[in-house]
């Protein structure tokens, strides 16, 4: 007998349950096969499901285990508000269970309507949501009310992506992406979604995220996605399963799980509350440094769902090919990044090497060579190193690896079959009060034009003036033009917004001829495209942080 699982807190109360079955509601009241979700018409064209479950709720035995499949409930549930996202340290403890999703559909939308869908992941380093609760009604009303949105949480920290030699299955905050895109094939119709035209986005981690589906995917065969459109791709520091061992140790240990029998250990771990985890999960230096990284806990090779390092993988054509796609960056991605205590060349040395552990005094070397300091006259002083270090960090993390999977789409795409063009862009529409703060434009700031400045969870860290009316507004509907356009078409040129520059791909021409080149946008909504010729600086530069990229474990 299939089991039933009741949750309080999700039961509705009797009126909405009169409601759903009356004519006016039953196109909110969706049936997934294991729950009815009841959603809300938001009166303006849009309907919306929040706090959908996609897996079981990851606590007890399955904690450090692979989602499983979301338990069955037999009373509708009220899909009108988001659920626990997923963080390390949160200020509550009622995080854990968090795999959820949310759906924003057109309100006409019906089972036959078979719309464009677009599946985004957010970021946070794979140590946090970083972009939780993302209303996705901007979106759907920027497209005439003809696509469909879903957004995700995923484990993150050691909930996703513990590695233990012996018993705990690892990347599994990828693989309960994973879930979520197997049940948007699934169920996606129910509200109006094409199964068979997802475009995946992400930002970040979660772009990221997108590049490690692409080489899980390498033969095509899943098909869970179509087409990508992501945002400040990251290759950080991946670590095989067994240089993350120190990892798992150092957590054990703190938590007094410490034992010769690694299932001993895992089934400890999973004894201790949230609180407990909480107070002891702590970041430490990667072997050989001397500081924490940013981010420490990350994917890993672990012979499965992650089988090579991304650079490798992308080189040797390892990944889903013959899809469009768009890869783009911030004009200084890093800015945010570097500690103001860096003051001296070594400290900027050694901030890149506590992030990258791999890297060697030599390529250090070449790196101070192609990074020269352009504020080493006001040293020494606090924070005077600090530009250096964010433009070596933000290139080498962000804007170099998405130009080389561009540069990967382009060279193993059949140019032959229409559709499968690689587009790059770069965003840098500056905001004065993140000019003035010295952030320029900073990482995946777009974000906040992609969704609406109304639509993100922290709308109080939305730059002003991307608000309706301000100097940026513009910016807002050029580049909801270019993805609306792109996630109906493939193209996001079809249906761009009016006056807007015709976004080339990232290649053309032939030969001697050929010319990398990508979209800027500029202040004010204004686009253009700009080229990188071969000579360049970033392109000297990006040239020599690809090719070093497989030696720093990226």
């Amino acid at each position: 007998m299939r089991a039933v699982f009741v949750f309080a807190f999700e039961v509705l109360p009797t009126i909405i349950l009169l409601l759903a079955s009356t004519a006016a509601c039953v196109q909110i009241a969706v049936n997934v096969t294991y729950s009815e979700y009841v959603g809300t018409q938001l009166g303006s064209g849009v309907s919306q499901w929040l706090g959908l479950r996609y897996a079981a709720p990851p606590v007890g035995a399955l904690r450090f285990a692979p989602p499983q499949d979301p338990p069955f409930n037999s009373v509708p549930q009220a899909a009108n508000k988001h659920r626990n996202w997923c963080v390390r340290r949160p200020v509550s403890l009622t995080w854990e269970d968090c795999l959820f999703l949310d759906v924003y559909a057109p309100t006409n939308a019906t089972t036959d309507s078979k719309l464009p869908v677009f599946v985004f992941i957010q970021g946070g380093g794979f140590n946090d949501n970083a972009n939780p609760n993302l209303n996705g009604t901007g979106l759907v009303k920027a497209s005439s009310n003809s696509i469909v949105v879903v957004t995700l949480n995923y484990r993150v920290g050691p909930y996703g992506f513990l590695a233990n030699r012996q018993q705990s299955v690892a990347n599994n905050g990828l693989r309960d992406q994973r879930k979520a895109l197997e049940w948007v094939q699934k169920y996606i119709s129910q509200f109006g979604g094409n199964p068979n035209h997802v475009v995946l986005g992400g930002a970040s981690a979660g772009a990221a995220s997108v590049a490690y589906h692409m080489m899980a995917d390498k033969d095509g065969n899943r098909k869970l996605f179509h087409a990508a459109a992501v945002e400040s791709v990251s290759f950080g520091t991946v670590l095989t399963v067994d240089q993350a061992h120190y990892q798992y140790d150092n957590l054990v240990n703190r938590l007094g799980c410490a034992s010769s029998d690694s299932a001993a250990s895992i089934a400890c771990l999973r004894s201790k509350s949230q609180k407990e985890i909480a107070d002891k999960d702590s970041d430490i230096p990667y072997p050989g440094s001397s500081t924490r990284p940013i981010y420490m806990w990350s994917p890993v090779i672990d012979g499965d769902f992650v089988t090579d390092y991304p650079y490798s993988a992308f080189q040797n054509g390892k990944f889903t090919r013959n899809m469009p796609v768009i890869f783009g960056d911030d004009t200084n991605g890093g800015a945010g990044f570097a500690p103001s205590r860096i003051s001296s060349l070594r400290d900027s040395n050694q901030f890149i090497k506590d992030n990258f552990p791999a890297i060697t005094l030599a390529q250090l070397d070449t790196l101070n060579k192609l990074y020269p300091n352009p504020h080493a006259s006001t040293c020494p002083s606090m924070g005077c190193w600090r530009g250096q270090a964010g433009n070596v960090y933000g290139e080498m993390r962000y804007m170099c690896p998405g130009l080389y999977l561009n540069d990967a789409f382009d060279n193993y795409n059949d140019h032959y079959q229409k559709g499968t063009s690689s587009w790059a862009y770069r965003w840098n529409v500056e905001d004065k009060d993140q000019m003035a703060a010295g952030l320029g434009v900073p990482h995946i700031v777009e974000l906040n034009a992609l969704f609406g400045p109304t639509n993100m969870y922290y709308t109080g860290q939305v730059p002003k003036s991307y608000w309706p009316g301000m100097t940026n507004a513009a910016a807002v509907q050029v580049i909801q033009g270019y993805w609306v356009s792109f996630i109906k078409t493939f193209d996001p040129n079809t249906l761009r917004w009016g006056g807007s520059a015709e976004w080339k791909a990232w290649k053309s021409g032939k030969g001697g001829s050929e010319r990398h080149q990508r979209l800027l946008f500029g202040t004010g909504g204004k686009t253009a495209m700009e080229e990188i010729s071969r000579g360049s600086g970033l392109a000297v530069r990006c040239a020599y942080l690809q090719s070093i990229g497989t030696s720093l474990w990226q």
